[in-house]
């Protein structure tokens, strides 16, 4: 993959496309997910002595990658309140032999510690990045799309985005992320948190093609991947 020297693209095989089932995949050689869902945490760049919060953090992907760039060493709060998510982010977790990692089961609003050097938070949003192609969950999330849930989701998340920066320490690191495309979800949400509350906007450098003038906002079209948003913010 361009934007990760640690990411593979698969070949499309008709005959066998369930490399879940593989030997290799079961003693956690490999993690399968979507390639522009490795970004956050390439841009989070967290180090192998700092310590790290995933805030909504199953099924796990962002998690172990973040583990793996730390080499398994300093420490990772993966946070996840969905009682059957959590079940999924605990195995994977298990399966791909992270040792650095506490996984805790509360509302984010919950966390309370203020000491991280970096936090991730992917937050919950409508989803709309990921409609491409024809296919039932395209579907299944064009008809549940409407403006008064868009607005809903801006909300909780801006609530959301404030907590996690009250938990960074001085010029630590807060990566925002969703899967969605709605500037309510996206920009809306840093924005209400760097008028407000304060921060700085920091560049992402990585080698994808995407809106960067101040956020990095990536259409499926452009890499043939998810649509993606992410922003990288900085304590003062």
């Amino acid at each position: 993959m361009p934007w990760c020297e640690d990411g593979y693209y698969i070949e499309h095989n008709e005959k066998r496309r369930d490399i879940g089932n593989l030997e290799e995949h079961a003693k956690g050689y490999f993690f399968v997910q979507k390639s522009v869902s490795m970004i956050p945490s390439l841009a989070l760049s967290p180090k192998k002595d700092e310590k790290a919060l995933d805030l909504c953090a199953a099924p796990g992907g962002k998690t172990t990658h973040m583990a793996a760039l730390m080499e398994n060493k300093g420490m990772i709060v993966a946070n996840e309140n969905d009682n059957y998510r959590i079940n999924g982010l605990i195995a994977n977790l298990d399966r791909c032999g992270v040792m650095n990692t506490v996984v805790t089961k509360m509302s984010v609003f919950d966390v309370k510690d203020d000491g991280f050097d970096k936090i991730l938070l992917d937050a919950p949003c409508s989803g709309s990045g990921l409609i491409k192609g024809e296919t039932q969950r395209s579907f299944k999330i064009l008809k549940e799309w409407n403006q008064k849930y868009i607005e809903g989701m801006s909300r909780v998340q801006k609530r959301m985005i404030e907590h996690a920066y009250s938990l960074l320490k001085r010029n630590g690191v807060l990566v925002y992320s969703t899967c969605s495309l709605e500037p309510e979800e996206n920009e809306d949400v840093v924005d209400h948190l760097l008028n407000n509350i304060g921060g700085k906007l920091e560049k992402i450098e990585l080698p994808v093609k995407a809106d960067d003038n101040k956020y990095l906002r990536i259409w499926p079209q452009d890499n043939d991947t998810e649509g993606f948003f992410i922003a990288k913010i900085r304590k003062a």
